[in-house]
């Protein structure tokens, strides 16, 4: 629900100073009474820091690969897909000279962020230890080695010989527009495009076109529905208007279990995996005569909330799990203890400062604001200075 991102600004503006500093150090004293240049020529030369031990490498990369990758990409490249939609782009560690980036400066911004980029400061999620280490894992592994850390399709993932699909990349990669004519295209190019079409575009769905038509919206879900298996790479059935049906398409691939074992195929099998802990958490409780206002509060929650905060208010969905802080429960009497009318509509309308709450303000009018604040006090937990149709119907 944010957008932004960009290391690289405010680096190259911390570079400034301290190259003027060096220059100064180094050379700008040659003017100073008693030969200070000479002295400077004698100075005991810095020793170079020691390389970060495998233990440190070991816990950078396990961080990158759980806090970092999303927007920076496995490879450091960022070419990922949330990366598309920022502004500015996240940092290109590939692209970078060594030298441009000691690993103090990349601390910097992983302990306090990059103001007016996605860049958040992780400070109080991760510790010292931990900032530390990805700082030094970003560095060795991307800006000295030009290393691809831990690429996505790899036979531990589920992805055995997936070379075999090469015909396919040049459009998930974006170098060839999927919407272009077919009769322009050689046939091992229809063959891959072919291929993306039933197998990639669900995952690289944001793959170069050359008329991006009409914008649309999509229901955000707050957990993988398929356990990583099946939807992703078939279609399965969805609520449609009458008269309108999706058959299933056999998968083109499957993931192969953590065990290594036969492939999960059934979404009635994954669930029991994995969705049955998040399912219970996307339904909304029922409202029974609520006003027009709850149930205009209860259509923008459900599509602009819920992603977070979970259908039922709870927090607890897949999404919810992963932020830190982790979402409000609405439903909890501890999170809601002391909640006000005026709390509630500043909280929505402002957002909360070092959490995932954005402000709203911009995005919602005045009344929507009311009625979202009017459906959490209705469906979730009372607040004082609301009064609810169902308080209005004792």
């Amino acid at each position: 629900m944010s957008r932004t991102s960009e290391w690289g600004q405010v680096l190259r503006s911390l570079a400034a100073p301290l190259l003027l500093a060096g220059l100064a150090a180094l050379g700008g004293c040659g003017e100073a009474p008693g030969g200070a240049q000479g002295a400077a020529s004698r100075q005991t030369p810095v020793a170079a820091a020691a390389p970060p031990s495998e233990a440190t490498l070991k816990l950078g990369r396990d961080v990158y690969n759980f806090r970092c990758y999303f927007c920076h990409g496995y490879s450091g490249d960022a070419k990922t897909l949330a990366a598309t939609y920022l502004d500015p782009k996240p940092r290109d560690f590939q692209g970078t000279k060594p030298e441009e980036m000691p690993v103090e400066r990349i601390l910097a911004a992983v302990k306090n962020g990059r103001p007016g980029t996605a860049m958040k400061g992780f400070t109080g999620i991760l510790n010292d230890e931990e900032m530390k280490a990805v700082s030094e894992f970003v560095r060795d592994e991307f800006l000295v080695k030009r290393a691809p850390n831990t690429r996505y399709h790899t036979k531990e993932n589920g992805w055995p010989d997936h070379e075999r699909n090469a015909a396919a990349f040049p459009f998930a990669k974006g170098e060839i527009a999927i919407d272009t004519p077919f009769e322009q295209l050689t046939p091992p190019q229809q063959q891959g495009l072919r291929l993306f079409k039933s197998a990639c575009i669900t995952c690289h769905d944001h793959a170069k076109v050359n008329d991006p038509g009409k914008v649309w919206e999509s229901r955000p879900v707050s957990f993988p529905r398929d356990a990583y298996c099946t939807s992703c790479h078939q279609d399965v059935p969805r609520s449609e208007p009458t008269g309108v049906s999706h058959p299933q398409r056999p998968a083109t691939h499957t993931f192969a279990q953590r065990d290594g074992t036969v492939p999960v195929r059934s979404p009635a099998r994954a669930e029991a995996q994995i969705g049955a802990n998040y399912v219970i958490h996307d339904k909304p409780p029922v409202l029974v005569g609520a006003s027009a206002q709850e149930l205009k509060g209860e259509q923008l929650f459900q599509k602009n909330c819920a992603f977070c905060h979970a259908g039922d208010g709870t927090a607890k969905g897949w999404i919810g799990s992963f932020l830190e802080p982790h979402p409000r429960d609405l439903t909890s009497d501890e999170q809601m203890k002391g909640m006000t009318r005026e709390r509630l509509l500043r909280s929505i309308r402002e957002g909360l400062p070092d959490t995932s709450m954005p402000a709203w303000k911009s995005v919602l009018t005045d009344s929507e604001i009311e009625a979202l604040a009017a459906y959490i006090a209705r469906a979730f937990h009372p607040v004082e200075g609301i009064r609810t149709s169902q308080a209005a119907g004792k």
